[in-house]
Protein backbone atom coordinates (compact mmCIF):
# COMPACT_ATOMS: atom_id res chain seq x y z
CA UNK A 1 0.00 0.00 0.00
CA UNK A 2 1.10 3.53 -0.83
CA UNK A 3 3.81 4.83 1.54
CA UNK A 4 2.00 4.06 4.78
CA UNK A 5 3.52 5.37 8.01
CA UNK A 6 5.04 2.97 10.54
CA UNK A 7 1.86 2.45 12.56
CA UNK A 8 -0.23 1.32 9.60
CA UNK A 9 2.19 -1.13 8.02
CA UNK A 10 0.67 -4.56 8.46
CA UNK A 11 3.71 -6.06 10.17
CA UNK A 12 3.58 -3.30 12.78
CA UNK A 13 -0.13 -3.74 13.50
CA UNK A 14 0.36 -7.41 14.29
CA UNK A 15 2.18 -10.49 13.07
CA UNK A 16 2.85 -14.12 13.91
CA UNK A 17 6.37 -14.90 15.01
CA UNK A 18 7.79 -17.93 16.81
CA UNK A 19 4.34 -19.38 17.48
CA UNK A 20 3.16 -16.17 19.18
CA UNK A 21 1.03 -13.16 18.23
CA UNK A 22 2.87 -9.84 18.32
CA UNK A 23 0.61 -6.78 18.54
CA UNK A 24 2.04 -3.31 17.96
CA UNK A 25 1.56 -1.47 21.25
CA UNK A 26 0.02 1.88 20.39
CA UNK A 27 -0.18 2.84 24.08
CA UNK A 28 3.54 3.69 24.15
CA UNK A 29 4.04 5.02 20.61
CA UNK A 30 5.82 7.23 19.50
CA UNK A 31 8.15 7.17 22.49
CA UNK A 32 8.72 3.43 22.26
CA UNK A 33 8.23 0.93 19.48
CA UNK A 34 7.30 -2.30 21.21
CA UNK A 35 5.01 -5.27 20.73
CA UNK A 36 2.67 -7.02 23.14
CA UNK A 37 3.41 -10.74 22.90
CA UNK A 38 0.44 -13.11 23.28
CA UNK A 39 0.36 -16.90 23.28
CA UNK A 40 -3.37 -17.52 23.72
CA UNK A 41 -6.67 -16.14 22.50
CA UNK A 42 -7.43 -15.06 26.07
CA UNK A 43 -4.25 -12.97 26.14
CA UNK A 44 -5.14 -11.37 22.81
CA UNK A 45 -8.67 -10.53 24.01
CA UNK A 46 -7.22 -8.90 27.12
CA UNK A 47 -4.76 -6.92 25.00
CA UNK A 48 -7.64 -5.63 22.86
CA UNK A 49 -9.66 -4.73 25.95
CA UNK A 50 -6.64 -2.91 27.36
CA UNK A 51 -6.35 -0.80 24.18
CA UNK A 52 -2.99 -2.15 23.01
CA UNK A 53 -4.41 -1.38 19.58
CA UNK A 54 -7.67 0.29 18.52
CA UNK A 55 -9.61 1.54 15.50
CA UNK A 56 -9.02 -0.89 12.65
CA UNK A 57 -6.27 -2.69 14.57
CA UNK A 58 -8.53 -5.15 16.46
CA UNK A 59 -9.92 -6.59 13.21
CA UNK A 60 -6.48 -7.37 11.82
CA UNK A 61 -5.41 -8.75 15.21
CA UNK A 62 -8.53 -10.93 15.40
CA UNK A 63 -8.00 -12.36 11.93
CA UNK A 64 -4.35 -13.06 12.67
CA UNK A 65 -5.36 -14.73 15.93
CA UNK A 66 -7.62 -17.16 14.07
CA UNK A 67 -4.65 -18.08 11.88
CA UNK A 68 -2.66 -18.66 15.07
CA UNK A 69 -5.41 -20.95 16.40
CA UNK A 70 -5.50 -22.83 13.09
CA UNK A 71 -1.75 -23.37 13.11
CA UNK A 72 -1.75 -24.40 16.76
CA UNK A 73 -4.51 -26.99 16.31
CA UNK A 74 -3.54 -28.01 12.75
CA UNK A 75 -5.27 -31.28 11.77
CA UNK A 76 -7.35 -31.37 14.98
CA UNK A 77 -8.87 -27.92 14.36
CA UNK A 78 -12.68 -27.74 14.50
CA UNK A 79 -15.09 -24.97 13.62
CA UNK A 80 -16.02 -24.82 17.33
CA UNK A 81 -12.40 -23.94 18.16
CA UNK A 82 -12.66 -20.96 15.82
CA UNK A 83 -16.10 -19.94 17.12
CA UNK A 84 -14.86 -19.96 20.71
CA UNK A 85 -11.87 -17.82 19.76
CA UNK A 86 -14.03 -15.38 17.79
CA UNK A 87 -16.48 -15.00 20.69
CA UNK A 88 -13.73 -13.97 23.10
CA UNK A 89 -12.29 -11.50 20.62
CA UNK A 90 -15.66 -9.93 19.80
CA UNK A 91 -16.53 -9.52 23.48
CA UNK A 92 -13.31 -7.58 24.08
CA UNK A 93 -14.56 -4.54 22.07
CA UNK A 94 -18.38 -4.71 21.77
CA UNK A 95 -18.82 -1.46 19.83
CA UNK A 96 -16.44 -2.66 17.10
CA UNK A 97 -19.16 -4.28 15.01
CA UNK A 98 -17.01 -4.49 11.89
CA UNK A 99 -14.83 -7.04 13.66
CA UNK A 100 -17.93 -8.95 14.79
CA UNK A 101 -19.46 -9.06 11.31
CA UNK A 102 -16.25 -9.94 9.46
CA UNK A 103 -15.48 -12.77 11.86
CA UNK A 104 -19.09 -13.97 11.59
CA UNK A 105 -18.92 -14.03 7.79
CA UNK A 106 -15.58 -15.84 7.92
CA UNK A 107 -16.94 -18.51 10.26
CA UNK A 108 -19.93 -19.05 7.98
CA UNK A 109 -17.59 -19.69 5.05
CA UNK A 110 -15.34 -21.98 7.06
CA UNK A 111 -18.26 -24.00 8.44
CA UNK A 112 -18.76 -25.36 4.93
CA UNK A 113 -15.23 -26.76 4.81
CA UNK A 114 -15.14 -30.43 5.72
CA UNK A 115 -11.44 -31.05 5.03
CA UNK A 116 -8.22 -29.07 5.49
CA UNK A 117 -9.95 -26.51 7.72
CA UNK A 118 -6.69 -25.02 9.02
CA UNK A 119 -5.45 -24.44 5.47
CA UNK A 120 -8.71 -22.74 4.51
CA UNK A 121 -8.45 -20.39 7.50
CA UNK A 122 -5.15 -19.07 6.18
CA UNK A 123 -6.46 -18.70 2.64
CA UNK A 124 -9.63 -16.89 3.67
CA UNK A 125 -7.87 -14.56 6.11
CA UNK A 126 -5.31 -13.64 3.46
CA UNK A 127 -8.10 -12.79 1.02
CA UNK A 128 -9.97 -10.69 3.60
CA UNK A 129 -6.87 -8.69 4.51
CA UNK A 130 -6.14 -8.09 0.81
CA UNK A 131 -9.71 -6.93 0.19
CA UNK A 132 -9.46 -4.45 3.07
CA UNK A 133 -6.20 -3.07 1.67
CA UNK A 134 -7.99 -2.44 -1.63
CA UNK A 135 -10.88 -0.76 0.19
CA UNK A 136 -8.50 1.52 2.07
CA UNK A 137 -7.02 2.66 -1.24
CA UNK A 138 -10.48 3.13 -2.79
CA UNK A 139 -11.83 5.19 0.12
CA UNK A 140 -8.61 7.16 0.33
CA UNK A 141 -8.96 8.24 -3.28
CA UNK A 142 -12.64 9.12 -2.77
CA UNK A 143 -11.83 11.12 0.34
CA UNK A 144 -9.13 13.09 -1.45
CA UNK A 145 -11.76 14.51 -3.82
CA UNK A 146 -13.48 16.21 -0.86
CA UNK A 147 -10.36 18.20 -0.01
CA UNK A 148 -9.98 21.61 -1.64
CA UNK A 149 -6.88 23.09 -3.27
CA UNK A 150 -5.94 24.81 0.00
CA UNK A 151 -7.55 23.09 2.98
CA UNK A 152 -7.24 22.98 6.73
CA UNK A 153 -8.72 19.69 7.93
CA UNK A 154 -9.83 19.03 11.50
CA UNK A 155 -9.96 15.41 12.65
CA UNK A 156 -10.54 13.46 15.89
CA UNK A 157 -8.58 10.53 17.29
CA UNK A 158 -6.68 8.25 14.87
CA UNK A 159 -8.71 7.77 11.69
CA UNK A 160 -6.13 5.40 10.21
CA UNK A 161 -5.78 4.23 6.60
CA UNK A 162 -8.64 5.91 4.76
CA UNK A 163 -8.16 9.36 6.24
CA UNK A 164 -4.36 9.36 5.98
CA UNK A 165 -4.47 8.08 2.40
CA UNK A 166 -7.00 10.81 1.51
CA UNK A 167 -4.55 13.45 2.70
CA UNK A 168 -1.65 11.75 0.94
CA UNK A 169 -3.46 11.55 -2.40
CA UNK A 170 -4.67 15.14 -2.06
CA UNK A 171 -1.11 16.29 -1.47
CA UNK A 172 0.14 14.29 -4.45
CA UNK A 173 -2.50 16.02 -6.57
CA UNK A 174 -0.84 19.31 -5.70
CA UNK A 175 -3.28 20.38 -3.02
CA UNK A 176 -1.96 22.28 -0.01
CA UNK A 177 -3.24 20.42 3.03
CA UNK A 178 -2.72 21.02 6.73
CA UNK A 179 -4.36 19.17 9.61
CA UNK A 180 -5.48 20.16 13.10
CA UNK A 181 -5.34 17.19 15.47
CA UNK A 182 -6.95 17.29 18.93
CA UNK A 183 -4.94 15.46 21.59
CA UNK A 184 -7.81 12.99 22.13
CA UNK A 185 -7.94 12.24 25.82
CA UNK A 186 -7.53 10.00 27.67
CA UNK A 187 -5.09 8.00 25.51
CA UNK A 188 -3.83 10.95 23.44
CA UNK A 189 -4.22 9.05 20.17
CA UNK A 190 -4.26 12.34 18.31
CA UNK A 191 -0.98 13.53 19.81
CA UNK A 192 0.74 10.15 19.84
CA UNK A 193 -0.62 8.36 16.77
CA UNK A 194 -2.21 10.75 14.26
CA UNK A 195 0.23 13.66 14.46
CA UNK A 196 3.42 11.56 14.23
CA UNK A 197 1.96 9.54 11.34
CA UNK A 198 1.05 12.70 9.43
CA UNK A 199 4.47 14.19 10.10
CA UNK A 200 6.09 10.97 8.86
CA UNK A 201 4.08 11.30 5.64
CA UNK A 202 5.23 14.89 5.12
CA UNK A 203 1.81 16.44 5.81
CA UNK A 204 1.64 19.70 7.77
CA UNK A 205 0.08 19.04 11.19
CA UNK A 206 -0.62 20.99 14.38
CA UNK A 207 -1.85 19.55 17.67
CA UNK A 208 -4.65 21.29 19.56
CA UNK A 209 -6.33 20.37 22.85
CA UNK A 210 -9.69 18.63 22.77
CA UNK A 211 -11.54 21.80 23.71
CA UNK A 212 -10.10 23.91 20.87
CA UNK A 213 -11.93 22.39 17.89
CA UNK A 214 -15.06 24.53 18.14
CA UNK A 215 -12.99 27.67 18.61
CA UNK A 216 -10.90 26.92 15.52
CA UNK A 217 -14.05 26.29 13.52
CA UNK A 218 -15.75 29.47 14.75
CA UNK A 219 -12.74 31.57 13.76
CA UNK A 220 -12.88 30.30 10.18
CA UNK A 221 -9.69 28.28 10.54
CA UNK A 222 -11.19 24.94 9.45
CA UNK A 223 -12.37 24.07 5.93
CA UNK A 224 -13.66 20.58 6.65
CA UNK A 225 -13.96 18.03 9.43
CA UNK A 226 -13.05 14.39 8.70
CA UNK A 227 -13.05 11.37 11.01
CA UNK A 228 -13.27 7.62 10.96
CA UNK A 229 -16.49 5.91 12.01
CA UNK A 230 -16.33 3.03 14.43
CA UNK A 231 -19.88 2.22 13.35
CA UNK A 232 -22.44 3.59 10.89
CA UNK A 233 -26.13 2.72 11.28
CA UNK A 234 -28.56 2.34 8.41
CA UNK A 235 -30.15 5.73 9.13
CA UNK A 236 -26.78 7.43 8.71
CA UNK A 237 -25.99 7.74 12.41
CA UNK A 238 -22.21 7.79 12.98
CA UNK A 239 -20.55 6.35 16.09
CA UNK A 240 -16.98 7.44 16.75
CA UNK A 241 -14.54 8.31 19.52
CA UNK A 242 -15.93 10.54 22.26
CA UNK A 243 -15.16 14.14 21.33
CA UNK A 244 -16.39 13.71 17.76
CA UNK A 245 -19.88 15.01 18.56
CA UNK A 246 -18.72 18.35 19.95
CA UNK A 247 -16.73 19.10 16.80
CA UNK A 248 -19.59 17.89 14.57
CA UNK A 249 -21.99 20.26 16.36
CA UNK A 250 -19.60 23.16 15.89
CA UNK A 251 -19.01 22.26 12.24
CA UNK A 252 -22.77 22.17 11.63
CA UNK A 253 -23.29 25.51 13.37
CA UNK A 254 -20.63 27.22 11.25
CA UNK A 255 -21.45 25.46 7.96
CA UNK A 256 -18.25 23.39 7.82
CA UNK A 257 -18.78 20.01 6.13
CA UNK A 258 -18.28 16.85 8.19
CA UNK A 259 -17.27 13.67 6.35
CA UNK A 260 -16.93 10.28 8.06
CA UNK A 261 -15.13 7.24 6.65
CA UNK A 262 -16.77 3.83 7.00
CA UNK A 263 -15.33 0.61 5.63
CA UNK A 264 -18.47 -1.30 6.48
CA UNK A 265 -21.80 0.31 7.49
CA UNK A 266 -23.64 -2.08 9.82
CA UNK A 267 -26.80 -3.46 8.21
CA UNK A 268 -27.89 -4.93 11.57
CA UNK A 269 -28.07 -1.49 13.22
CA UNK A 270 -31.05 0.60 12.14
CA UNK A 271 -30.37 3.56 14.42
CA UNK A 272 -28.58 4.71 17.57
CA UNK A 273 -31.00 2.73 19.73
CA UNK A 274 -29.41 -0.50 18.41
CA UNK A 275 -25.86 0.45 19.39
CA UNK A 276 -24.12 -1.12 22.39
CA UNK A 277 -22.04 1.70 23.81
CA UNK A 278 -18.81 0.87 25.58
CA UNK A 279 -18.19 2.38 29.01
CA UNK A 280 -14.51 2.31 29.93
CA UNK A 281 -13.06 2.30 33.47
CA UNK A 282 -13.02 5.64 35.29
CA UNK A 283 -9.34 5.10 36.08
CA UNK A 284 -8.53 5.71 32.41
CA UNK A 285 -9.76 9.29 32.83
CA UNK A 286 -8.14 10.00 36.17
CA UNK A 287 -4.77 8.89 34.81
CA UNK A 288 -2.96 9.77 31.59
CA UNK A 289 0.26 8.10 30.41
CA UNK A 290 0.46 6.43 33.85
CA UNK A 291 0.32 9.79 35.64
CA UNK A 292 -2.57 10.85 37.90
CA UNK A 293 -4.56 13.83 36.61
CA UNK A 294 -6.51 14.49 39.81
CA UNK A 295 -6.67 13.62 43.52
CA UNK A 296 -7.08 10.02 44.67
CA UNK A 297 -10.73 9.09 45.14
CA UNK A 298 -12.21 11.60 42.67
CA UNK A 299 -14.88 9.94 40.53
CA UNK A 300 -14.83 10.02 36.73
CA UNK A 301 -16.89 8.91 33.73
CA UNK A 302 -15.62 7.54 30.43
CA UNK A 303 -18.22 6.82 27.75
CA UNK A 304 -15.81 5.76 25.01
CA UNK A 305 -17.88 6.78 21.99
CA UNK A 306 -20.13 9.55 20.71
CA UNK A 307 -23.31 9.11 18.70
CA UNK A 308 -23.45 11.70 15.92
CA UNK A 309 -26.98 12.18 14.50
CA UNK A 310 -27.35 12.03 10.70
CA UNK A 311 -28.36 15.72 10.59
CA UNK A 312 -24.79 16.67 11.57
CA UNK A 313 -23.13 14.48 8.91
CA UNK A 314 -22.49 15.87 5.43
CA UNK A 315 -21.41 12.59 3.86
CA UNK A 316 -20.20 9.10 4.62
CA UNK A 317 -17.29 7.87 2.50
CA UNK A 318 -17.82 4.14 2.10
CA UNK A 319 -17.25 1.34 -0.43
CA UNK A 320 -20.43 2.33 -2.31
CA UNK A 321 -19.27 5.90 -2.79
CA UNK A 322 -19.64 9.26 -1.09
CA UNK A 323 -23.14 8.98 0.30
CA UNK A 324 -25.39 11.33 2.20
CA UNK A 325 -26.66 9.82 5.48
CA UNK A 326 -30.15 9.18 4.07
CA UNK A 327 -28.63 7.18 1.19
CA UNK A 328 -27.05 4.54 3.43
CA UNK A 329 -30.24 2.55 4.01
CA UNK A 330 -31.14 2.06 0.35
CA UNK A 331 -27.53 1.49 -0.67
CA UNK A 332 -26.93 -1.30 1.85
CA UNK A 333 -30.28 -3.11 2.09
Amino acid sequence: MSDLPYLLRSENICRLEGGKILIGDRRVFPFTRRFETCSTVEEVALALKNMVTQGGGPLEVALTTLVHVARSKASSLTIDDLKDAARLLIESRPTNTTMKRVLGELLTLLAEEKRNLAEHVEVQVSQILHSFSELYEQLGRLGSTLIGERSVVLTTCFAEHTFLLSLLYAQRDGKQVSVLVPETRPYLQGSRLTAPSLSEMGIDVSIITDGMGASCISQGNVDLYMTAADLVCMDGTVVNKVGTLANALAAHAYHVPYHAFSISPDTTKKSASDVQMEMRPASEVTRCMDMPTTMEGIKALYPAFDIIPPALVTSIVCPKGILQPDQIQRSYT
